[in-house]
C-alpha cells in the first residue's frame, strides 16, 4: 500500500509540473504552422532595450565630482571604466570621459583652477539641469533603431509635423498663459534660428520695387542682422535701428511702397525688458515677435501674447538647447504656406527624433504642474538678487533697472528674474566694459557692441551651471571689494 501511495504522489508531482509548463507555453496551430506564445511574464520582460538602457544608466552614473557630466556620445577614455557591471559581458569596457564645467579639470573634474576667468558669455541654459536629473525616469527616452525612418509622418498624406507634439504645445501655451494659439498655424524649425529667417522670407513681398527693410531696436539680438546679411537676398536687407524709422522722423524720400519688417524681442535679449513695436502698424509694416524668453523663468507674464507671428524655442523653455527645436505661431494662412515652402526647401522639416524628444519633455512639463517654472523662476530670481546685491555696492558698475510685475501665471507680483545682467561701466575711463571686466575682474562677458549698443555695456549670463554662476559672483564680489578698498585708500591719502 505504501508503495502505491508513493507512486500516486510521484504522478501528482509530474502532473503539476506538466500543467505549469503548459500554462507557460500555449500551443497554437494555424495553417499547419506551429508557433509558441510566451507567457505574460515573459512577454513583459525587456529584450533588446535592456542593454541600451543599462548603457545609458552606466554613463549617467559616472562620477564627475559634481562639476561635469559624461555623455553617451562623449570621447571614450580608459580612466572612466570603473563602473561595476558596465556593458555586461565586456571586460574593462571603455566609457565616455567626463566633460568638465568651466575652470574644473582632471579625469573626474575634481581639480579647480583658481586663476581661471569666470565665463559668463554664452546663453547655455544649464541652470535647468537639476530639474531634469530629478525627473530622470519620466524624461528619458529609448527608441528602436528603425524608429521613423521615412521622411514624413505616416498620417494626413504625409506631414513633417508631429500632431501629438502640436497638441502638447497648444496645451502648454494654454497652461502657462503666455500665448494665444487658438486659430493659429504651427510651424516647427531647428531652434528659433531657422525660423527667424523663414519669417523674413514669408513676410517679404516677392520682387518688390525696393528691398524690404529689416530693423530692430538697440540693443537687439545680433543674429537678426548677421543672418539677414548672410542670406544677402534681393528681397530684403538689414536697415538698422528701428528708432531711425519712426513716423515722426521718416526721411523725405519715404513712400508707401517702402516695406518694413521689425524684430521685437520680448523679453529683450540682452536687457530682459518687455518690448512693444516701435513702428506704427500699417500695410507696409510687418512684425516678428521673438518670444524666446517669454516664460515664467525669466519674466512676469502680464497677458497672453496674441500677435500675428510669434516665435518660441525649446532651449529657453526646458534648457535643451542642443535639441535644436523651435516653433512659430502664425495667424495668416498665406504667411504660413510660405513658411512651409521655406522649411521644405531648406531642411525638409525638423528631425523626427528631435520632435519625439521634445514631446517627451513637454509631457514632463505638463505632468509636473508648475514645478519646472517654480524651479526656473526661483533660480533666476535668486541669481539676479545675488548679483544685484553685489553690484549695488559699486559706483563703477550698474545693472539695468527692472521692477516687480504682476504675473497671471503665478497670480501675484513677481520679482525680476532675467536671463542676463546688462552691466554698464560708469567710469569715464572704462570705455570698453568688456575689457575692463576681463582685465580687472577676470570675467568674460559679451560686449555691448555685439548687440549694437555702446561698448560701455556688457552682457553677463545668469543661466549657465551653478558652478559658472558661483564663480561669476565670487569674481564680481572681489572686483567690487577691490574698488571699495581703493576708494578708502584714496580718501586716507587726501
Amino acid at each position: 500500500m505504501k508503495k502505491y501511495s508513493c507512486y500516486w504522489v510521484l504522478l501528482l508531482c509530474l502532473s503539476v509540473i506538466l500543467n505549469l509548463l503548459l500554462a507557460s507555453y500555449v500551443l497554437i496551430i494555424s495553417e499547419g504552422n506551429i508557433t509558441i506564445s510566451k507567457s505574460s511574464d515573459e512577454q513583459n520582460e525587456l529584450s533588446w532595450t535592456r542593454r541600451a538602457a543599462k548603457e545609458a544608466e552606466d554613463v549617467a552614473s559616472i562620477s564627475c565630482s559634481g562639476h561635469g557630466r559624461a555623455f553617451l556620445d562623449g570621447i571614450l577614455s580608459t580612466t572612466t571604466n570603473h563602473l561595476k557591471g558596465a556593458n555586461e559581458g565586456i571586460a574593462n569596457p571603455l566609457l565616455p570621459s567626463c566633460e568638465c564645467n568651466s575652470c574644473y579639470y582632471g579625469s573626474d573634474c575634481s581639480k579647480f583652477s583658481p586663476d581661471c576667468p569666470a565665463d559668463a558669455d554664452s546663453g547655455d541654459p544649464i541652470f535647468l539641469e537639476p530639474f531634469w536629473m530629478k525627473h530622470a525616469e519620466s524624461s528619458a527616452i529609448l527608441v528602436s533603431g528603425w524608429h521613423r525612418m521615412a521622411y514624413k509622418f505616416g498620417y494626413e498624406h504625409g506631414t513633417f509635423i508631429s500632431k501629438e507634439l502640436e497638441r502638447h504645445l497648444q496645451e502648454l501655451h494654454a497652461m502657462v498663459g503666455n500665448a494665444n494659439s487658438t486659430g493659429k498655424f504651427l510651424v516647427f524649425g531647428a531652434g528659433s534660428t531657422q525660423l527667424l529667417n523663414a519669417a523674413i522670407y514669408a513676410l517679404s513681398p516677392e520682387d518688390p520695387p525696393s528691398p524690404t527693410r529689416i530693423v530692430g531696436s538697440i540693443p537687439f539680438y545680433p543674429l537678426y542682422k548677421s543672418q539677414t546679411d548672410f542670406f544677402n537676398s534681393k528681397n530684403f536687407e538689414w536697415e538698422g535701428d528701428t528708432s531711425m524709422w519712426k513716423n515722426t522722423s521718416l526721411p523725405s524720400g519715404y513712400n508707401s511702397s517702402m516695406n518694413f519688417i521689425e524684430f521685437v524681442t520680448s523679453p529683450n535679449n540682452p536687457d530682459g525688458k518687455l518690448k512693444d513695436p516701435v513702428l506704427l502698424e500699417g500695410p507696409s509694416v510687418r512684425t516678428i515677435f521673438d518670444h524666446a524668453y517669454y516664460w515664467p523663468h525669466y519674466t512676469a507674464i502680464p497677458a497672453p501674447a496674441n500677435e500675428d507671428l510669434m516665435i518660441f524655442t525649446l532651449s529657453k523653455l526646458t534648457g535643451h538647447a542642443s535639441s535644436r527645436f523651435g516653433w512659430a505661431l502664425i495667424k495668416d494662412q498665406g504667411v504660413y504656406e510660405r513658411f512651409i515652402n521655406y522649411m521644405t526647401l531648406n531642411s525638409f522639416g525638423v528631425s523626427r527624433d528631435t520632435q519625439l524628444r521634445t514631446l517627451k519633455l513637454l509631457k514632463v512639463v505638463l505632468g509636473s504642474g508648475k514645478e519646472l517654472f517654480d524651479f526656473g523662476h526661483r533660480t533666476t530670481r535668486t541669481r539676479w538678487e545675488s548679483l544685484n546685491k553685489v553690484i549695488s555696492a559699486s559706483r563703477r558698475f550698474s545693472l539695468q533697472k527692472l521692477i516687480p510685475q504682476y504675473s497671471t501665471y503665478f497670480q501675484n507680483f513677481t520679482a525680476p528674474s532675467p536671463a542676463y545682467a546688462w552691466v554698464k561701466c560708469e567710469r569715464e575711463e572704462d570705455e570698453d566694459c568688456y575689457e575692463a571686466l576681463l582685465r580687472d575682474g577676470g570675467i568674460i562677458g559679451r560686449s555691448g557692441s555685439i548687440f549694437h549698443a555702446e561698448n560701455r555695456y556688457v552682457r553677463l549670463s545668469l543661466i549657465k551651471s551653478r558652478d559658472d554662476f558661483d564663480w561669476l559672483l565670487q569674481r564680481m564680489d572681489a572686483l567690487v571689494s577691490q574698488e571699495q578698498v581703493h576708494e578708502v585708500n584714496g580718501a586716507e591719502i587726501l
